[in-house]
């Protein structure tokens, strides 16, 4: 069994953060230690909400406790998604040091949530430029958006030489392996949606179908990096991993279709993680 420390936003109404990564997680066989950085009503997309934002000395606090208990050298990946200032992004990073030094093996897997296409960046100033500056060269699995990893890499992607140049750009700044949860290009179907994965041995491409999604569910970053994390710490391998994310993540988006609903559709769609109905073909592009 696989342990992994997930620091994210949490909320008590629907699925976003670590209400959209701890479940899928465990789903796989996981044991998610789960670190909350805020705790809302719900998600802000909604326009209002109730609740609180957690201090970065809150945060630390917690993982002083979880370290105390002495499990750092047992854990095999922390997962960080919505970082909400710089002082919490220090804390995460200094995190993912301290897990290192006690399991040299351990993943640091960084979801760079703070923007996205159509609504450009939704995060507080200062952010992204640590994300970019501080954040990326201490990750080992990097989960952008397409807004993101352009971002990140100053690099406009528009087809798919385009994208495998950003992602290898990414790669060279720090983490071995990106994934490109959302990409969107000129040279590709418009009726379907893609997810890249890049690490230096490889490129892999799945395109599924672009489902009408009025309005599009939150949350669906944070539930794919989770998605991919849980499989990519049992085999190890990008291609099965993306493989495997891009099934589960196209039956959730359908069971959420389905239902009539804007929140992300776990529990409902929960068996498609394991064994998913339908899959889509991984394609080598490198």
């Amino acid at each position: 069994m696989k342990t992994v420390i997930s620091i994210q936003s949490h909320v008590a109404y629907g699925y976003v953060g670590n209400r959209a990564a701890v479940f899928p997680l465990q789903r796989l066989g996981c044991d998610a230690i789960a670190v909350n950085t805020v705790q809302f009503s719900n998600h802000t997309g909604y326009g209002e909400w109730t609740g609180q934002v957690f201090t970065a000395e809150h945060v630390a606090d917690l993982m002083d406790g979880v370290a105390a208990r002495g499990v750092l050298p047992t854990c095999d990946a922390l997962l960080s998604g919505y970082m909400g200032d710089v002082g919490l992004g220090q804390v995460i990073v200094e995190t993912a040091a301290r897990l290192k030094a006690a399991n040299p093996r351990a993943v640091y897997a960084c979801d760079p949530v703070m923007g996205d296409v159509g609504r450009g960046f939704f995060v507080r100033p200062g952010l992204p430029e640590f994300i970019r500056d501080h954040a990326v060269p201490a990750a080992d699995l990097m989960t952008p958006n397409q807004f993101e990893l352009e971002y990140l890499t100053g690099r406009t992607v528009e087809t798919l030489d385009d994208a495998l140049a950003a992602t290898a750009a990414l790669r060279e700044r720090g983490p071995r392996l990106v994934l490109v949860t959302s990409l969107t290009r000129k040279d590709a179907d418009p009726g379907h949606i893609e997810m890249l994965a890049d690490d230096r041995d490889g490129a892999w491409l799945v395109s599924t179908p672009r489902l009408p999604l009025d309005p599009p569910p939150n949350g669906s970053g944070d539930a794919v990096a989770a998605l991919f994390l849980a499989h990519y710490l049992k085999v190890f391998d990008p291609a099965e991993a993306l493989e495997q994310a891009a099934a589960a993540i196209y039956a959730i988006f359908q069971t959420t279709r389905r239902m009539g609903t804007r929140e992300l559709q776990l529990i409902a769609a929960q068996d498609e993680f394991v064994n998913p109905s339908q899959r889509f073909t991984v394609t080598r592009v490198r």
